[in-house]
Formats: structure tokens, sequence, C-alpha cells
């Protein structure tokens, strides 16, 4: 890959655990935006998705009301989608109960890989899932809470980018630095 933003990313961020809520809300955000597109598309945008969603404060995003929504409509630096920019304001106060009944949405979402990443040892990207039983998991946990493009795929692709999932191949030096 060409994309020094792109190779920054796997390089450092991609599978790296995370235990920030403030990430795990972007991250929620961005894979929801990905659904139907590729993650090049949404990754490119993403310093635009920052400055259009406060920096992710959900507290803020929570309370976009419709004028803010519209604004979101119609920035071009984002992906322009009714329902996906109306379901992270939603996914936003989901997220926030979440953090109330649990303290933490880090001590909520970590609970569901037993409090540490699964470490998986693929030999090749082809071999690499599009959902498992613990993306199941979570999405349905999510949607019964009310949270919206949480569907297994983009969960799974949620847990990856956050390192409850580490799926970096046996051949990639990033796995012999997150598989020990």
């Amino acid at each position: 890959m060409d994309k020094p933003f792109y190779v920054a990313y796997h390089d450092h961020e991609w599978g790296s655990p995370v235990h920030d809520d403030r990430h795990f809300f972007e991250m929620l955000i961005l894979e929801g935006a990905q659904a139907g597109l590729s993650w090049l598309t949404v990754l490119s945008r993403r310093d635009q998705y920052r400055a259009a969603y406060d920096n992710f404060d959900v507290q803020k995003v929570a309370a976009y009301d419709d004028a803010k929504q519209a604004e979101l409509l119609a920035n071009p630096g984002i992906i322009r989608n009714r329902l996906k920019v109306a379901s992270s304001v939603g996914n936003a106060k989901v997220f926030l109960q979440i953090v109330a009944e649990f303290g933490s949405f880090d001590a909520y979402v970590w609970r569901f890989v037993g409090g540490a990443p699964i470490i998986n040892h693929w030999p090749g990207h082809n071999d690499v899932p599009i959902t498992t039983d613990v993306s199941d998991a979570l999405s349905k946990d999510l949607k019964k809470r009310g949270m919206r493009f949480v569907g297994s795929t983009i969960i799974y692709s949620f847990l990856q980018a956050t390192g409850l999932i580490m799926d970096h191949t046996t051949n990639c030096y990033r796995y012999r630095d997150l598989s020990t």
C-alpha cells in the first residue's frame, strides 16, 4: 500500500489493544461509516471526521440536534449518508448508557473477550474470517441496546481495529510485536 496514512494505521494502531473510551467511540463511528464502502475511503477522511464530530467527544455527539446533523450531511469531508449520521448520534446516546452501566465502555467491551486480546495465528489474509462468535455476541448486544450499523461484520472489524482480536497474519512483523 502506497498511502502513508494507511501504512501508519497498520503499523501503529490496527490490532493494538485499546483502553480509551474516546478511541472506542471513534472506531465505532468510523467502522459504521465504512458499511458498503472500503476502509481506505473512510480512513482517508479520518481527520475530517475528527473535525466534524468534535474529536469524537461522545457527550457532544449525543447532544447533536437536527441542525448539527444537517451540517454533517452538508460536509463533503465525511460520508454524507443520512442513516449513518443519524445512527452516530443515536449510538453516542447508547454508548453513554453503556458507560453509565459499566463504568466505562472499556469495561463493557473487554468482557466479550475475557479481558485479554484473542490472538489468532492466520497464515494469510484469506484465512481471516469476517465474523466470529465474539463479533456475533457483541453485535447482538449492541443492537439490543439500540445501536445501529453494528452488524457482526462491522463489529469484527471494530474488534480487530481496537486490538480485542489480533489478526495480523503470521508473516506480518506486527504479529510478532502483538502476539507475545
